[in-house]
């Protein structure tokens, strides 16, 4: 107990010295904490001696306060060296002013935590140096990734809300002519050609290092068939252009990869040019022509795209381009949530999830509907940089970070679940009871409880044995009387016994939170809970209803939600994190 009011008691004078002579109850205890864990599993014993303490320190002008601190712990004013945020390290070879960047996300899918990383990299990088960033759709596979329609402006939308802006926007699709010119231009310069062997035949001509038999053909033969594919004259399957490389490359699927392939959009159109074209560029030919038409001196990539890089830099050496620089890192993946687009979709068709913004998604829109800020993301993100190994972050230390952003703004409320009315009987006098709305802004709301007013209480918080006491937050200490079932529902009543908090602390009581029955709403919290969403139904404090949709909260002894939709009578919110 005096190791608990000794360290107390210097925490509180260094808060109070910090804040010009104020410290807040909520800081000095989590500092107590920190220097003494072991008080933290019964800290409800402790937490009105250090109110206590907290409430004598602040009745001291400054100037006594400052006295005591330099008498006993003088080396603590010292000024601590500010911690500087992490800086990204320069990127290679870049010229202030003249570096491009990209992000080029493939529209079959909104983005995730993982998508985040480049799209932030990329852009703080342009920043940097006072260049441009490139937000670039590559939308080529009608069939295998076939592109949502909606998903192009919900990638733009989530981009801006994570705070990236972009010099320049294209769709690939639409760019499709520009492909075939530059398949022209690759051919004459003898860097590609048209394969019309069977997909077998090519496998067992790449596994032994040699060429396909239509490899070496003149070039205007060459011409003249990817002319006869642009016009149809072949089907699925019967000609590729391939890019010519080294036969004898450890990869074998760098060896000669295919750059156009045919697709029947008549079956599976585009959903921005529809039946339009019939031969589709792969996704190393258009983003490789693409990085040097739109002038992309540095790359920032998951090192999952290096043999992409390796692929490229062949049709460069071709063309007689300068390949950009490139940087590749590690995946990045949030432990206990799925990241991958294609089990999203799969979870969307089988299991009913909500698409795109389901809160147990690790999809942008699903974080952010759970509360997460993108202050956190950018910290996480700024954090892994561009380190080449794999980060794996826990979702509690996500929360941890998130916890720290959102709790100097979260305005606090009293919620109870499976409510038990209690009708306090026996108050002398009307009783006010001072609620904080939030600690650090002393700011406060109060209620007045009167004789034979009616509370609701969360049924584990009422006393089960012994005397029959409990004490409501900022009211008093009461004792149970008595128990009936009103319409079928249990009804307590109880008395006031006290009103000290010591009185409290000396029966060992729990301070529970309540709400007053002409002031409460029904509030429906979805909790993810893995691949589970979980759905339960509150009492909560009525004044919640200010709050406006899409507001972070703290509900006593819960944790943070997000404020998803206020009507008259209801609030919906999705739970964060504790």
């Amino acid at each position: 107990m005096e190791k608990v009011r000794e360290v107390g008691f210097k925490h509180a004078l260094l808060n109070a010295v910090k804040y010009n002579g104020k410290a807040d109850l909520k800081a000095v205890t989590s500092k107590i904490i920190g220097e003494l864990p072991e008080i933290r599993s019964v800290l409800r014993e402790y937490i009105d001696i250090i109110r206590s303490i907290v409430e004598e320190v602040n009745k001291l002008p400054l100037e006594k306060q400052l006295e005591i601190v330099r008498s006993n712990w003088p080396e603590l004013l010292e000024e601590k060296k500010e911690v500087r945020e992490k800086e990204l390290p320069p990127l290679p070879n870049a010229v202030e002013g003249a570096v491009v960047t990209r992000f080029a996300p493939n529209p079959d899918y909104t983005i995730h935590l993982g998508n985040a990383r480049p799209a932030l990299l990329s852009y703080w990088y342009a920043v940097m140096y006072k260049g441009r960033m490139v937000l670039r759709f590559e939308d080529t596979d009608p069939r295998t990734k076939s592109p949502y329609p909606e998903a192009y402006q919900m990638i733009k939308q989530d981009l801006e809300w994570l705070g990236v802006k972009w010099s320049e926007e294209y769709i690939q699709s639409l760019r499709i002519p520009l492909f075939y010119e530059t398949a022209k231009k690759l051919i004459e310069k003898g860097g590609a050609y048209i394969d019309k062997c069977g997909e077998k035949e090519f496998k067992a001509w790449r596994r032994e290092g040699r060429a396909c038999p239509h490899r070496e053909l003149p070039v205007e033969t060459q011409l003249e068939e990817f002319d006869k594919m642009l016009s149809g004259h072949y089907g699925e399957g019967e000609a590729v252009v391939r890019v010519k490389t080294d036969l004898q490359h450890p990869d074998p699927s760098v060896r000669d990869w295919v750059a156009f392939r045919i697709i029947d959009t008549s079956r599976t159109p585009h959903p921005v040019v529809g039946e339009k074209f019939i031969v589709w560029p792969t996704y190393n030919f258009a983003a490789g022509v693409d990085d040097y038409l739109m002038g992309v001196t540095h790359i920032l990539r998951a090192k999952e795209h290096v043999s992409n890089t390796v692929k490229q830099k062949y049709l460069y050496d071709h063309m007689g381009w300068k390949y950009p620089e490139t940087i590749h890192f590690g995946r990045l993946s949030l432990e206990g949530v799925i990241l991958s687009k294609s089990k999203m979709r799969k979870m969307i068709k089988e299991s009913g999830v909500e698409a795109y913004s389901d809160p147990r998604l690790g999809t942008l829109s699903g974080l952010r509907r759970r509360g997460i800020t993108r202050e956190c993301l950018w910290k996480i993100i700024k954090d892994v940089g561009t380190k080449p190994v794999d980060a794996k972050i826990s979702y509690a230390n996500l929360s941890a970070i998130n916890r720290v952003i959102v709790d100097p703004v979260a305005n606090r409320y009293m919620a109870v679940e499976d409510p038990v009315e209690v009708i306090l009987e026996d108050l002398p006098e009307d009783v006010e009871a001072s609620i904080p709305v939030h600690p650090s802004r002393k700011t406060y709301y109060t209620y007045k409880i009167g004789r034979g007013s009616a509370v609701y209480v969360s049924s584990k918080d009422l006393p089960r044995s012994g005397e029959g006491l409990f004490r409501l937050m900022g009211v008093g200490n009461f004792q149970v009387t008595g128990a009936s079932l009103k319409s079928g529902k249990p009804v307590v009543t109880a008395r006031l016994h006290s009103r000290e908090q010591e009185e409290a602390r000396k029966h060992g009581l729990q301070i529970i939170q309540w709400v007053k029955d002409d002031e409460k709403v029904a509030l429906e919290l979805l909790i993810p809970e893995g691949m589970r969403l979980a759905r339960k139904t509150l009492l909560a404090e009525k004044r919640i209803l200010s709050e406006k949709e899409g507001s972070i909260i703290q509900l006593y002894r819960i944790g943070f939600a997000r404020i998803e939709k206020v009507l008259e009578d209801l609030v919906v919110a999705v739970y964060a994190h504790d």
